[in-house]
């Protein structure tokens, strides 16, 4: 074959991605990577800071960490997990005036979390907010926290879909980053960075898919992209797949930026605790110390973050100042430095963080993941039921995609 005809051309260099390549490098099949970014990776993205430290700009924690498949890639690759629980999980982790007056929260969005799962899985579906508390006063912080893990507010999230999302409850951490980890799977694997897709024409007997770098031909084709980016692009496929557009639009990335901010003291803030601006309105959420480091994590999440990244890194950091001078006084200022912010929206392969379903789309993931002429493979987060907006759960449809693509092609993986 040439170097523009492949077997298997795999679209994104994501967990997805680097998962289906990993798992095609099985079969004898020959199989190109083609990434639009740099870097392999995807929206999981370790980078350093000024001040030297590692830090996790994407997803960072190993979710349902037991069963995590990353766990033990992590290890392999030498890194150490952390496996202490995380700030959300222990009450004694906030910290600030406003600790005391969170002594109810626990139990508020315990019980918000009960009505959802417990919701008839015959019933019409509806949006999360239908099932807040009339009256809570927590249901203002209970909503920014929908942002914080489906990166929109309640009243855009699918309570079908919530309801049946899977975790374990545990979380560990990678040391060193997790976004180290996942782009680490490219070891090994042919991939070419700076090569964005801009056309997947399937009209001949092989695929021609046309990229910054040429044209290329493959017998399947296996497509990782963020349901944003895809939705931007419905001429993306030759002709039209417009069944996939409509099931990207239903299924938007939600948005969870991340700003980091070096600590010079105080030393009364303790390793790995934790702080919310504000509990009546859309607020940032602070990790003090995280594994021990000498940083504040701060998270934004849905229509705050959208603001913030129209202003940029000056935005975010004001906000983010603004709320900690707030809680601690204005001296605060005097112990943080901004580091390094990243808006996902704003970053054109990606256009978000992770998938939500929008209300009546749950059924629209497995439109998503669905082939079509069993030879266009569908991956990445969104495509998954239960482990949707996680790296393990893109990890875990790229395998499946590429055992489908195998299949097809009529190549045996090797176990």
């Amino acid at each position: 074959m040439s170097t523009s005809e492949f077997d298997v051309i795999v679209v994104g260099a994501g967990a997805a991605g680097l998962a289906a390549a990993q798992r095609l490098g099985r079969t004898g099949l020959s199989v190109l990577v083609v990434e639009a970014r740099e870097r392999p990776g995807g929206r999981a993205w370790t980078t350093t800071l000024p001040n030297g430290e590692a830090v996790d700009v994407g997803c960072g924690w190993l979710h349902s960490a037991e069963t995590n498949p990353f766990a033990a890639i992590a290890e392999a690759q030498g890194r150490r997990l952390d496996k202490a629980p995380p700030p959300w999980a222990r009450p004694g982790a906030l910290v600030g005036p406003m600790a005391q007056r969170m002594a109810g929260f626990p139990a508020a969005i315990g019980a918000f979390r009960e009505r959802v799962e417990a919701r008839p899985k015959d019933a019409p579906d509806v949006a999360c907010d239908a099932f807040l508390a009339p009256g809570d006063p927590f249901n203002p912080l209970i909503d920014a926290v929908s942002t914080w893990y489906s990166g929109a507010e309640l009243a855009k999230v699918s309570a079908a879909d919530l309801a049946a999302y899977e975790d374990s409850g545990v979380n560990w951490r990678v040391r060193g980053g997790l976004g180290g980890a996942i782009a680490g799977l490219a070891e090994g694997l042919t991939v070419r960075t700076n090569c964005p897709v801009t056309s997947i024409d399937r009209s001949g007997a092989n695929l021609a898919i046309r990229t910054a770098l040429g044209a290329l031909h493959a017998r399947a084709v296996i497509v990782t992209l963020p349901t944003d980016v895809l939705a931007a692009m419905p001429d993306l496929f030759r002709p039209a797949l417009p069944d996939k557009t409509e099931a990207a639009h239903a299924l938007p990335l939600g948005l969870a930026d991340k700003l980091y901010m070096e600590l010079i003291g105080p030393d009364d803030l303790p390793a790995d605790s934790r702080a919310f601006g504000a509990l009546a309105r859309a607020t940032g959420a602070y990790h003090f110390r995280p594994l021990g480091r000498p940083l504040v994590e701060a998270f934004f999440g849905g229509e705050l973050a959208e603001e913030l990244e129209r202003g940029g890194f000056p935005a975010a950091w004001a906000f983010a100042r603004d709320e900690l001078c707030g809680l601690f006084g204005s001296d605060f200022q005097a112990h943080i430095r901004p580091l390094q912010y990243h808006g996902w929206r704003m970053d054109p392969y990606a256009r978000g963080g992770y998938s939500y379903a929008k209300p009546g789309a749950v059924g629209r993931r497995d439109a998503l993941a669905a082939p079509v002429d069993d030879r266009i493979f569908f991956a990445g987060e969104a495509c998954s039921r239960e482990s949707f907006s996680t790296a393990h759960g893109a990890y875990e449809t790229g395998l499946r995609a590429a055992e489908d693509a195998a299949r097809a092609l009529g190549a045996a993986i090797r176990r």
